[in-house]
């Protein structure tokens, strides 16, 4: 019997309760679950060392800084983990194009819809027709990155590296651009800027800042209720300041 729940214990095997921990509590000492699932814990700085991952689900987990460059990782599912320059792992594995987030990622149409990547450092990454919508980009480095055909709709990229991204064709409506770095930047061929927020950003020539202001009057006289202001007012803003 079950003394708390007053319940015949059908299965030994069963999911015990009272005993299990979320996923994202996995500590790198207490691997013993095989396959492992430890999807969204935080292993930042960790070392793994020869940890049998294989087949885990890793989905989310923050492996920024972390060695497991030790472990075995056939099969395991790294979809959406944040990684960095200082992520160490096996030499014959690919984590670029394992589904994880971090700089030169290949990321062509990935679900990333309210994603934190907050301050991720993304250069050389790419991210053409990926879906951001609602994502926090804030603080992010995106320097290079081609974010062509991406939904960036409702995105939040306050304070972010954009010097040379190319957005050609993205859909930026009410995206809070505020204080973004925007040198060298392509933008001139976007869908559309309806509601986005461009006040405070750097590096946008007088040619490109007129370019957007002669788009149609209904994405720029949209309001955005979040940063309460119109695009069209963004935009001057950044004239007056030159």
């Amino acid at each position: 019997m079950n003394k708390r729940a007053g319940l015949p214990v059908k299965d030994p095997e069963s999911l015990n309760l009272w005993e299990w921990l979320p996923p994202e509590d996995a500590r790198t000492n207490d691997l013993d679950q095989k396959p492992l699932d430890a999807r969204g814990a935080n292993w930042n700085n960790k070392d793994l060392g020869t940890a049998d991952l294989r087949k885990a689900q890793l989905c989310r987990c923050d492996i920024r800084g972390a060695n497991l460059s030790l472990c075995q990782l056939e099969g395991a599912d790294l979809r959406l983990a944040l990684y960095d320059h200082q992520t160490n792992v096996p030499e014959d594995f690919e984590l670029r194009t394992s589904g994880a987030v971090g700089p030169g990622a290949k990321l062509n149409g990935a679900f990333l819809n309210n994603s934190d990547l907050r301050t991720m450092d993304l250069r050389g990454a790419v991210l053409l027709g990926s879906y951001l919508s609602g994502a926090d980009l804030s603080g992010a480095i995106l320097d290079g990155v081609s974010m062509a055909g991406s939904d960036l709709r409702a995105a939040n990229l306050r304070g972010a590296m954009c010097r040379g991204t190319r957005f050609g064709t993205c859909e930026m409506q009410m995206a809070d651009m505020r204080g973004c770095d925007l040198e060298q930047a392509s933008l001139d061929t976007v869908e559309s800027i309806k509601g986005a927020d461009f006040s405070f950003c750097t590096g946008l020539e007088q040619g490109q800042i007129e370019g957007l202001l002669a788009r149609n009057a209904d994405e720029l006289d949209c309001w955005n209720p979040l940063t309460r202001t119109t695009t069209r007012k963004s935009l001057e803003s950044l004239l007056a300041g030159n």
